[in-house]
């Protein structure tokens, strides 16, 4: 089985980033430190003081997200006391319409399903907050190899995926709509494989994010 990493995805001139995540049960995948294309450089991280400064300032109580694709909708409630800033960076991202269109642009099935504009933008990254577990329906933010790249790029797993944990923010868990990311799990892709043989593969037809709306509480059933 080729191992599975999570990347950010970068696509300037055609290159793209890597995250380095290794496979299940090990820490460095064999070959995880070869040579990898250069990233387009980011904006500064947010600060990491504590202070009102940098993503945090804009932290809101709005405990949910609704990320609703041409599949279907998938709600999220957000872990905003485990991760903070990632959340306040999200929610940010979301009311400046940021996700609005983006596609899911990497299927991986048995691993993650991973959306965004592939890191073209000065948006900037965010202080790691690694932390929570990886199981599915995890929302979580992919990263560059540096632990403060993390900025646009989101993921949700399809299975547990306990190697990520400890290594990629967690900042979100699937609440409903299970059905729906199985479905984005299972669409037909065209298998590509970037260095070191990790994953990327794109759906034949593009699952879109129509767009992601912020609750304050879970809608009622």
């Amino acid at each position: 089985m080729r191992p599975h990493r999570i990347f950010s995805r970068l696509l300037p001139l055609c290159t793209l980033a890597l995250l380095a995540v290794g496979c299940v049960g090990s820490t460095t995948a064999p070959g995880d430190r070869a040579s990898a294309p250069t990233p387009a450089t980011p904006a500064p991280a947010a600060d990491a003081s504590g202070g009102d400064s940098g993503a945090i300032a804009s932290l809101s109580f709005e405990n949910f997200a609704e990320i609703e694709t041409s599949m279907g909708s998938m709600l999220f409630e957000l872990h905003a006391e485990q991760a903070p800033r990632t959340v306040a960076n999200f929610q940010r991202l979301v009311r400046d319409g940021f996700y609005d269109g983006q596609p899911f642009y990497r299927v991986v099935a048995g691993h993650v399903i991973q959306a965004g504009d592939g890191g073209e933008n000065d948006q900037p990254t965010v202080p790691p907050e690694f932390g929570g577990q990886h199981v599915t329906g995890t929302l979580g933010l992919a990263r560059d190899e540096a632990p403060d790249s993390g900025s646009t790029e989101i993921y949700v797993c399809l299975e547990p995926r306990p190697h990520l944990d400890g290594r990629y923010a967690a900042f979100g868990r699937l609440v409903s709509g299970f059905d729906v990311l199985a479905a984005i799990g299972a669409v037909p892709v065209t298998e590509k494989f970037l260095e070191n043989d990790i994953a990327f593969h794109e759906p034949v037809e593009p699952v879109l994010i129509r767009t992601i709306r912020l609750l304050t509480d879970a809608p009622e059933s």
